[in-house]
């Protein structure tokens, strides 16, 4: 199949270089092209230039962008979308003063999700969980990591990331799972938490590999939830097994999780809210992307990471939504970059940066997603005619979409 998109305002985040991350001041470099246009070839990019050097030919499919801007389709690479019901009361409860840890104390948070995931069936949660991933699609998101972590025993954590590959086979945007089985203890192993951490090593993690349900293992190493040393044997654990760490580091407190997850080649670390010199300094030179999660500090009223010092710093960043139903109740990226902006003090261009081809890196995704690149898959997020590529985080409560292209087919 080969397909147009024709009458491009602004084509943004060209990128030729082979580059599979943006480091430090290079994030505030965005390549661009004004009235262009975009050739794709069997999904992927075959050629982009100027409209008036656009190429006679016929095409399959041709959409026209009326002079919107166009960007690669955006990496949420840290979303847990599979869960039933939802979680409001908590949102009062957070209103009313209460924070993170003392609902979770209450029997709230993560094991009440997990409470809810035990009762659903497979196709209940398939069903809840499309729709979300639609959300996701419609604010320019053409890439995500899905997340298992409220099932916490193993057949409800194998039912989590059997609906999450069920999703990735139905939806054209491209799907990353991860086990997480280590997300809180387990209600029925609170008061034995070395016997949760055993489970998850000796149980969980191979029944997982048997199915090749998952493509990363995180862990949630935090204050008042898994120790450095727990986190470490269960990252090892998880590797042996072929899934790459990720891991929840450092919202709560300065936990080591950082430390330990640079010391596992982890993919990722994310949330970061409580991120220092030592940290920093442990960061720079590594393979392990800092995510951060901005969605999450806004819900719950808590400090931003440092970013702005990170990238000072020479670290590159990604961005994510953390779609969940207890601390980010929402995928929309493009808010997600209104925030970075707002709040995390990034201009736009380490923010589209960041929500791209770091969003890609921190998922593996990087050789095929998140640039316009020659022979990338075609996935690319079309917005409303807008006056400059600021404009797209500045006007943070407005869709702008108008059209997405996956796999070079037009799906919205």
């Amino acid at each position: 199949m080969k397909s147009l998109i024709k009458n491009i305002g602004i084509l943004v985040g060209i990128d030729e270089s082979g580059r599979d991350r943006i480091m430090g001041g290079e994030m505030k470099n965005l390549a661009t092209m004004t009235d262009a246009y975009v050739i794709c070839e069997d999904g992927l990019i075959s050629s982009y230039g100027s409209m008036k050097d656009l190429p006679e030919g016929r095409f399959d499919e041709e959409t026209d962008a009326r002079g919107g801007a166009v960007l690669p389709a955006m990496c949420d690479s840290h979303t847990h979308i599979v869960y039933a019901g939802s979680r409001e009361t908590e949102f009062v409860d957070k209103i009313n003063g209460l924070s993170y840890e003392e609902i979770a104390r209450r029997g709230g948070g993560i094991l009440n999700s997990a409470d809810r995931l035990h009762e659903a069936s497979e196709e209940e949660l398939f069903e809840e969980a499309m729709p979300r991933l639609h959300q996701m699609l419609a604010s320019g998101t053409g890439a995500a990591e899905i997340k298992s972590g409220y099932g916490l025993s193993t057949k409800d954590e194998i039912k989590m990331l059997r609906v999450i590959r069920r999703m990735a086979e139905a939806s054209p945007m491209t799907i990353r799972a991860t086990f997480l089985g280590a997300h809180a203890v387990a209600r029925d192993y609170i008061g034995r938490q070395g016997e949760y951490v055993d489970l998850i090593c000796n149980e969980m993690i191979p029944a997982v590999a048997a199915e090749g349900l998952a493509d990363f293992v995180d862990v949630f190493c935090d204050r008042g939830f898994f120790t450095p040393e727990e986190t470490a044997r269960m990252l090892e654990c998880g590797a042996k097994f072929g899934m790459r760490p990720k891991i929840h580091a450092n919202e709560l407190a300065a936990s080591g999780g950082i430390q330990i997850g640079v010391a596992h080649k982890a993919l990722s670390v994310d949330h970061l809210e409580f991120t220092g010199d030592e940290e920093i300094a442990v960061l720079l030179g590594s393979g392990t992307m800092p995510t951060i999660l901005p969605g999450a500090a806004f819900f719950l009223g808590m400090n931003y990471p440092p970013a702005r010092k990170m990238i000072d710093a020479g670290l590159g960043v990604a961005i994510a939504s953390d779609f969940n139903p207890g601390s980010s109740p929402s995928g929309n990226m493009k808010f997600i970059l209104s925030l970075a902006c707002i709040k995390l003090r990034m201009n736009p261009q380490e923010a589209i940066n960041a929500a791209t081809l770091n969003g890609a890196y921190a998922m593996g995704l990087q050789a095929t997603h998140g640039s316009v690149t020659k022979g990338k898959r075609a996935d690319l997020w079309i917005t409303e005619p807008v006056s400059s590529l600021e404009f797209i985080p500045y006007a943070y409560g407005v869709s702008l979409t108008a059209g997405m292209i996956l796999g070079g087919k037009r799906v919205l």
